[in-house]
């Protein structure tokens, strides 16, 4: 990699592209005014693969089981809807934790290994988790998981209506709420020092970064939002099955990282977008072929080389850096 490509990946991310996106999101609510509960699911998809760029595109770590995360996130909302309180921000309190609990344990074994051992062992992590679930009947419900919990209004002012409206309103609002804390984690000088062990490992140890403390935070700190989203499609669907560890959600999650391009995280965005609504009008034209669909579209993106829809916001104009640079000049 030349200098310019690391200044590229290392400079801090363009504050108007982001806000771009951010309305995008939400003014698909305009644009599908009948599709409450299908945007609402494009919203908690959205979060879950932005926790998933963390581990990927910022720190350069494959997985395929960081919906360990999001299932027990999902699971911890639900009971802790069906034992103790219906308060959907203790709810998705509890996801957090649960999250960032379990990637904190895990992460003190996995994160000791690189490459395919890494990603097989996180595989490991979710599978035991899926078999746990299916174990611990008395606390998950087995096969038959959880339901039949109801969750408070939020704020105590704004029950979950039948149309899915609250739910997305609730699922949008933690979603940019969450993107915004992201974003300024991953251009702190923690999320550089991250940054930098993905474009060059071997030297950051030279320039004092422990490299395995620092990989174990933005885990960490994956997990947690992770174990958000899955707390928040708990609480809109009123329902956790074992499928909140299954082996597809990973998939179709890096799927969408991929689409949208990873190490942007509005990448995360406009890939969660694009994919659930291909998916949602693919399976209802064709409920038995719709993934040819998804296939085709999966070949198109991997023979395109080293693009993806994200770097279409290149051509977002950005007048501060154009100032910045003439003044630079002025002073030269």
């Amino acid at each position: 990699m030349n200098r310019t490509d690391t200044e590229r990946a290392l400079a801090p991310s363009s504050p108007l592209r982001h806000c771009v996106v951010i309305a995008g999101v939400g003014l698909c609510g305009l644009l599908l005014p009948d599709q409450w509960p299908l945007l609402a699911r494009i919203a908690v998809m959205a979060l879950f693969v932005l926790s998933l760029d963390l581990v990927v595109g910022i720190a350069g770590l494959a997985t395929l089981g960081h919906v360990a995360f999001f299932g027990m996130g999902a699971y911890a909302a639900g009971i802790v809807a069906l034992r103790w309180t219906a308060d959907p921000l203790l709810g998705l309190a509890a996801g957090a934790a649960a999250g960032a609990a379990t990637a904190a344990v895990s992460g003190l074994l996995v994160l000791r290994y690189q490459g395919f051992t890494f990603l097989m062992l996180t595989v490991a992590v979710a599978q035991i988790l899926h078999s746990l679930a299916n174990k611990l009947r008395g606390w998950t419900g087995g096969d038959d998981g959880l339901s039949g919990f109801a969750i408070d209004p939020v704020l105590g002012i704004a029950p979950f209506d039948l149309e899915g409206k609250v739910a997305y309103l609730y699922a949008l609002a933690v979603l940019v709420g969450s993107y915004y804390v992201v974003r300024h984690i991953v251009d702190s000088p923690f999320g550089l020092s991250v940054r930098g062990i993905h474009q060059c490992r071997p030297r950051m140890p030279a320039l004092g970064t422990p490299v395995g403390r620092q990989l174990w935070k933005i885990y960490v700190v994956a997990g947690l939002f992770a174990g958000m989203a899955g707390a928040v499609s708990a609480q809109i669907s009123g329902i956790v099955g074992l499928d909140s560890f299954g082996f597809s959600l990973s998939a179709e999650a890096l799927v969408m990282l991929i689409l949208g391009g990873a190490g942007r995280l509005y990448g995360a965005l406009i890939g969660a977008a694009i994919f659930m609504v291909l998916h949602h009008t693919a399976s209802s034209i064709n409920p038995y072929h719709w993934l040819f669909v998804i296939g085709g579209l999966l070949m198109v993106i991997v023979l395109v080389p080293r693009e993806s829809l994200a770097s279409w916001l290149r051509a977002v104009p950005r007048p501060w850096a154009n100032g910045a640079r003439a003044g630079k000049r002025e002073a030269a």
